[in-house]
C-alpha cells in the first residue's frame, strides 16, 4: 500500500493569496503534506524559517506549494513586457477575472452606431492578468495587465471610460 500511495512530506503552501513583490509573513504559510516524488522542488516545512520574510517574485494564488523559484524580486513583467493597470466598472469586465486569466483589452471609440456595434477604429490588446483589485467603495476595479512594452504605452493613453476587458481562452485558474 505504501507503493501505491507514494510517500508524502510535509511542504509549505500558500494559505492565501499573494501579489508580487508581497513578503511572506507566518499567517500567508500553511502545511501540507504531498508526494515526495513529484519532481518539483517543494520547500519543506522544515525551512520555514527561510521563506518568511522574503517577497514573492509573482502573483499567486493560494493552494500554491512554494518552490525557491518563485521566492525572490520580482519577476514580472519579463524583458520587453509592461504591466499597464486600467480602472474599470461593474460591466466593463468580467466578475470572475482574476490573475493568471488571459484577457484582450479592448478601447472602443467614443461614438458607437446605434446598434451598440463599434467601428473598425475600435483598439484591441492581448494581455495576461497579474493582479485584480477593488477600491474601497467597489466603484472602480483595477485590473493589472502584463503585455508587450508598445502595446502598454498605447493602453495608458487611451480613455479610461471606453476600456473593456474581454476574458478569452487560453490561460486561467
Amino acid at each position: 500500500m505504501a507503493t501505491r500511495a507514494g510517500h508524502q512530506e510535509p511542504v509549505l503552501v500558500l494559505a492565501r493569496a499573494v501579489s508580487v513583490g508581497q513578503v511572506l509573513s507566518d499567517r500567508d504559510l500553511r502545511e501540507v503534506s504531498l508526494p515526495a516524488d513529484s519532481g518539483l522542488a517543494f520547500i519543506p516545512v522544515s525551512s520555514r524559517a527561510k521563506a518568511e520574510g522574503r517577497p514573492v517574485a509573482y502573483t499567486l494564488p493560494a493552494g500554491t506549494p512554494l518552490t525557491k523559484d518563485l521566492l525572490g524580486e520580482s519577476r514580472i513583467p519579463p524583458n520587453g513586457q509592461a504591466v499597464a493597470a486600467v480602472g474599470v466598472k461593474a460591466g466593463q469586465f468580467p466578475p470572475g477575472v482574476q490573475p493568471g486569466n488571459r484577457v484582450t483589452v479592448v478601447v472602443a471609440p467614443a461614438s458607437a452606431t446605434a446598434t451598440g456595434s463599434m467601428s473598425s477604429s475600435s483598439q484591441a490588446w492581448d494581455a495576461s492578468v497579474t493582479d485584480v483589485r477593488s477600491d474601497s467603495t467597489d466603484q472602480t476595479t483595477v485590473i493589472s495587465l502584463q503585455m508587450t512594452q508598445e502595446d502598454a504605452r498605447q493602453l495608458a493613453a487611451a480613455p479610461a471610460g471606453q476600456i473593456r476587458v474581454v476574458m478569452v481562452h487560453g490561460g486561467g485558474q
